[in-house]
């Protein structure tokens, strides 16, 4: 019986997986939550690659059965200091190096590393471009600001904000083990800039070009221009990350990573809901008696003719297929329009109203 089943978890599959549900576990996992997709999670992603990096392996799993998680990280259980049981002077528990201690923190490096040779190439399955659409032909020219991920004010329009995840402790080997006698230098962080941007922008897929400011390798500020190029059909979350193009780092020789996530703008008159736009049209409390006539723009900026003849109850709706967003995956296919109407009621009426009604109704 193992003595947790958190690794088995993140994977999805029972503690007795073979090595194909293992494989087939992970690349469900790993693609879910890779950064670049906008059900993306940085840390789940990362959590999920380590779990297959030990459990991948026999000796470590086994490791990890027997005694937990963190005997698996450094290499088997630790029971005394130097020259007791697990110290320098033997491995415990039949496990050689058991007990030495520092061992290496699994980074977000490691992951995409296991990531690449999991699927082949540089960065996905279809080998150099991402599995999920943001290849390196998006390449943008790094970040405005300088020091710690920071901005300078101005550097994105439309009120752009963004914060730092951090860095995680990184290099050496995936395998959890530290090549040579010292660490490489730690990640940089992940920078994260909120890049708004209209509904009519994420229709057509427009490219949005910013000018911003970074540090360069002297200390002085490097002036360069951003393009981010939009899909259609893209939906809010969605995550763009360019890898080493923002400030640079003189202690490692590095630059940090930059990543836009999509928010949507506010629309004067349209909702999004899924690939399907909701428009909500106002009505008097005459026109939704006797009918009315009426035009409304479309997100693709079409007039479209609206009317009724009949009385228009308060739950009533208009569906017009193929009206909305497009669907990112299919562009040619797009969600639908879905008209509600807001009736404007009286708050009072007079007494000939009232009248009128009682003689009508």
């Amino acid at each position: 019986m193992v003595k947790d089943t958190k690794l088995y978890d993140l994977l999805g599959v029972q503690p007795t997986a073979n090595e194909t549900e293992l494989k087939k576990g992970y690349r469900k996992a790993a693609l879910k939550y890779h950064p670049d997709k906008p059900t993306g999670d940085a840390e789940k992603f990362k959590e999920i690659s380590e779990a297959f990096e030990i459990l991948n392996d026999s000796n470590k799993r086994e490791v990890y059965d027997t005694y937990g998680l963190e005997a698996a990280r450094s290499g088997g259980p630790a029971f005394g200091g130097a020259g007791g049981p697990g110290g320098p002077g033997g491995g415990a528990g039949g496990h050689p190096g058991a007990g030495f201690g520092g061992a290496h923190a699994f980074s977000n490096e490691d992951a995409f590393n296991i990531f690449s040779q999991f699927f082949g190439g540089g960065g996905g399955p279809s080998g150099g471009a991402s599995p999920f659409g943001f290849g390196g032909e998006e390449s943008f020219g790094g970040f405005p600001g300088g020091g710690q991920g920071g901005f300078s004010s101005g550097g994105f329009p439309g009120g752009a904000s963004f914060r730092s995840t951090g860095g995680m402790p990184g290099g050496g080997m995936p395998g959890g083990f530290q090549s040579g006698t010292s660490s490489p230098p730690p990640e940089e962080p992940t920078v994260q800039v909120n890049l708004p941007v209209s509904l009519e922008d994420l229709f057509q897929g427009k490219k949005k070009s910013f000018k911003i400011t970074r540090k360069g390798p002297g200390g002085s500020s490097e002036k360069q221009q951003v393009d981010v190029q939009l899909k259609p059909g893209w939906k809010a979350g969605t995550k763009i990350t360019y890898k080493n193009e923002g400030d640079y780092n003189p202690r490692t020789g590095r630059r940090q990573t930059m990543q836009f996530i999509l928010q949507e703008k506010p629309h004067e008159n349209l909702i999004r809901d899924g690939n399907d736009l909701i428009y909500s049209l106002p009505l008097t409390f005459k026109e939704s008696l006797l009918g009315f006539n009426k035009t409304i723009q479309t997100i693709d900026g079409r007039t479209l003719p609206i009317s009724r003849v009949q009385p228009v109850q308060p739950s009533d709706v208009s569906k017009y297929p193929g009206q909305g967003m497009p669907i990112a995956k299919t562009p040619s296919q797009r969600g639908d329009l879905i008209v509600k109407y807001k009736i404007d009621y009286p708050v009072s009426l007079t007494a000939s109203q009232r009248s009128a009604i009682m003689e009508n109704f």
